[in-house]
């Protein structure tokens, strides 16, 4: 077993972890770090429920190893907003009900976060695309979808 001492900062905080190679980036958040809001759906990159940002990319932390994030930036979940001020994708997942049984929501809302960064895009069938890895089993999309452009109207764009 190869392993090897993995530097990267995760939601602001630096970390020094010592990682089999062939750990994923999704093991390392949720075992070795306690950081649960990430989701482990399918565990083969199909579903997005484990989408979190690698210098400001959404990626599938199922599918990159630990490794990969060495001196990078990772943003989770639970670097999205706090509990006294929600993101304004947080907020609006509220406000347009666009979750259900939340298995799905926090890959949803990071990849929400990301495409709002994102100018390439302008209508409902465009959020349906540029979304369209991240599954909800409970069909919520018509709100999810409601929420990213909502949020995208409150920016003025």
């Amino acid at each position: 077993m190869s392993r090897h001492t993995v530097q990267t900062t995760i939601n602001g905080d630096p970390h020094s972890v010592e990682v089999d190679t062939r750990r994923s980036l999704l093991d390392l958040l949720r075992d070795d770090l306690g950081l649960t809001g990430t989701q482990k759906g399918c565990d083969q990159g199909a579903c997005g429920a484990c989408t979190v940002h690698v210098d400001g990319r959404r990626v599938l932390s199922c599918l990159t190893l630990a490794a990969q994030v060495e001196g990078r930036e990772v943003t989770t979940i639970e670097g999205v907003g706090s509990t006294d001020e929600l993101h304004p994708v947080q907020q609006a997942f509220l406000d347009c009900d666009a979750f259900q049984c939340g298995a799905c929501t926090a890959g949803q809302v990071m990849s929400a976060v990301a495409l709002l960064d994102d100018d390439g895009w302008s209508t409902r069938d465009d959020v349906r695309e540029l979304m369209s890895g991240n599954l909800c089993r409970c069909g919520a999309y018509p709100r999810i979808v409601d929420a990213v452009m909502s949020v995208r109207s409150a920016q003025g764009a």
